[in-house]
């Protein structure tokens, strides 16, 4: 496990954890010992976006992780400098915690060029004819399973968020 990996989970886990826990709890996919409850401050938080910021700077400009999986809902990390596809899920909501930068965020109306990426995932160009929303840091923003959105970053510009994927329908 690197150096960074074990930083965060010692975040993560309580004071009292050892080593020999967080090398098998990072062997065990992120699971953690019954009655812990799950936690991350803003600083860890933001620590790690910079991780994803060199990621999308080497890639195409957005980068994201999975921080935990839930039988109902996922907590994600996302960073952009650049627009997202516009995307609609049908049986998850999205709950965006804007944790730095600025972006705007396009719901409602069609998604243009609309393709299936896989069971209930539509991807697309942009969104046309929805309602323009700006985020902040501290905003939140909750998306409803079935709405069209986008978030759109101006030149010279990024957003971190953490992102709650919550099924509504099964």
């Amino acid at each position: 496990m690197d150096i960074f990996s074990k930083d965060i989970l010692k975040e993560l886990l309580p004071a009292e954890t050892d080593d020999s826990l967080l090398e098998a709890t990072a062997r065990a996919g992120r699971q953690k010992p019954k009655g812990l409850l799950d936690h991350w401050s803003a600083a860890i938080l933001l620590e790690r976006a910079a991780y994803l910021r060199k990621l999308a700077k080497h890639g195409d400009g957005s980068a994201s992780e999975t921080l935990r999986e839930y039988p109902s809902h996922c907590a994600m990390l996302l960073f952009r400098s650049r627009d997202g596809v516009a995307e609609v899920h049908e049986n998850f909501a999205d709950l965006f915690y804007v944790l730095d930068g600025r972006a705007a965020f396009i719901t409602g109306g069609v998604v243009v060029g609309a393709e299936s990426v896989g069971p209930g995932e539509t991807r697309g160009s942009s969104v046309e004819g929805g309602a323009r929303q700006e985020l902040r840091g501290g905003d939140v923003a909750h998306v409803p399973a079935g709405l069209p959105h986008q978030m759109l970053v101006a030149a010279g510009q990024t957003v971190t968020c953490l992102v709650m994927k919550i099924q509504e329908k099964t």
